[in-house]
């Protein structure tokens, strides 16, 4: 099969990662990728938020199948407008997308279909949503409605906070994605994970991760799009994920396709779990990242059987074969993030470093300048590994970092702590 990725992030360099092992593979590209994808695949630069030019490559390069990775392609409606030209797609629609796209939506379908979540209201204007934080008080959590590179989430331990947060997003912090605001009662648990893959009638879960928010140790500092993960999560036990499937999962596939816009393709439930249940935090439309790096390293080659029977929908025949092993992902960044941070540090290092089915440095702000892998991104590299257990995976994780040399980056030295 000739294979299309589309993405650019460690989450895609994981996706293409695991597809190249599958022997169905014979072409394989990603757009427009990165210097680590560089090496396993062919690249090609062109717009991915452009349907017809998303089509045109299709057609120009005989693809068979096209694996649509971050949100934005999808919140446009790239997969519409493949699956409309007729090439096999994974990703769901714009209209089913709108499950990531907007938190206001989410919060109508689990009204619906009676999934349980936190309470909340919306608002699109400043005066009124901040008398509600203040009848309310804190801790309360803030959120733009639109997407806003998962950095649109702000959990305010106190009033002050909340306001400011309202004051950010409503004065065009996040852009569009602020021109609504959701706010929500602050959940108490642990949260984690879920992937589960969908036809649109049938559900496959594929498996649970944790991720680190927080830029800083003992989860401490500002929220990132991710500093680390690790999978399993244990906190997720098989006895909390098959309450999430019957009460949160399924209703909402089944509401989905109630509406008019069955969901295909990768839903990620963020669950807050306290007291053996897990309550919705929200839906995103694609693979987590950095989750997909510890999926991926765990599925390996059968991800594009399981993402091909997701796509032509047969889902009732297939299977997840789980090893008895654990994966951890340690995520390098720049100085600053996720503040201002410089671009083009180079960073050494990387050819030491073991490239096996137990090792992988997954790039997702990389690119290749005069020979050398420089750094162009807030978060730049994924170092994963797998091991018989969490502490051996985390022990090979932390070794090849000792590898690297790059002085203007920084990681997360306890990733793995809740679980550990």
């Amino acid at each position: 099969m000739n294979i299309l990725i589309l993405g650019s992030g460690g989450r895609e360099h994981a996706l293409a990662w695991a597809v190249k092992q599958n022997p169905k593979t014979d072409r394989l590209i990603v757009a427009p990728g990165n210097a680590g994808i560089a090496m396993l695949a062919e690249c090609a630069d062109f717009d991915i938020l452009d349907g017809a030019a998303v089509v045109a490559f299709c057609e120009a390069n005989a693809i068979d199948f096209v694996i649509v990775g971050p949100e934005a392609p999808l919140a446009a409606g790239v997969a519409d407008a493949t699956r409309a030209a007729g090439f096999l797609t994974f990703g769901p629609s714009a209209q089913a997308a709108r499950l990531e796209a907007s938190k206001g939506f989410t919060k109508e379908i689990c009204d619906a279909c009676g999934a349980p979540t936190a309470a909340y209201a919306r608002f699109t204007e400043a005066g009124p949503a901040k008398e509600y934080i203040r009848a309310q008080g804190a801790p309360i959590v803030v959120k733009a409605d639109g997407l806003a590179a998962g950095k649109g989430v702000i959990v305010a331990m106190t009033e002050a906070e909340a306001l400011a947060a309202i004051d950010d997003m409503f004065g065009g912090e996040f852009g569009a994605a602020g021109a609504e605001v959701v706010i929500e009662e602050f959940m108490t648990g642990e949260e984690a994970s879920f992937f589960i893959l969908t036809d649109g009638v049938n559900a496959l879960p594929i498996g649970t991760a944790q991720d680190h928010k927080r830029v800083g140790d003992g989860d401490t500092g500002p929220n990132t799009g991710g500093m680390g993960a690790y999978s399993p999560a244990p906190v997720l036990t098989d006895a909390i994920a098959a309450r999430a499937m019957k009460e949160i999962v399924l209703p909402t596939i089944a509401e989905m396709a109630r509406r008019g816009t069955p969901y295909q393709g990768v839903l990620y439930a963020g669950l807050m779990i306290k007291d053996g249940q897990g309550r919705l935090v929200e839906y995103n439309a694609r693979f987590g990242d950095p989750e997909t790096q510890v999926l991926m390293m765990r599925l390996g080659a059968q991800a594009l059987d399981l993402l091909l029977a997701c796509a032509e929908g047969r889902l009732d025949r297939a299977q997840v074969n789980w090893a008895d092993d654990h994966a951890i992902t340690v995520v390098m960044a720049a100085k600053g993030y996720p503040g201002t941070y410089q671009k083009g540090s180079v960073i050494e290092g990387l050819e030491r470093m073991p490239e096996d089915s137990r090792h992988m440095a997954f790039h997702a702000g990389t690119t290749l300048k005069d020979g050398q892998i420089t750094a162009t991104g807030g978060r730049v590299l994924n170092i994963t590994a797998r091991g018989d257990t969490l502490t051996d995976a985390r022990n090979r994780a932390y070794a090849m970092i000792d590898l690297l040399h790059w002085p203007e980056g920084f990681c997360r030295s306890d990733i793995g702590w809740r679980a550990l």
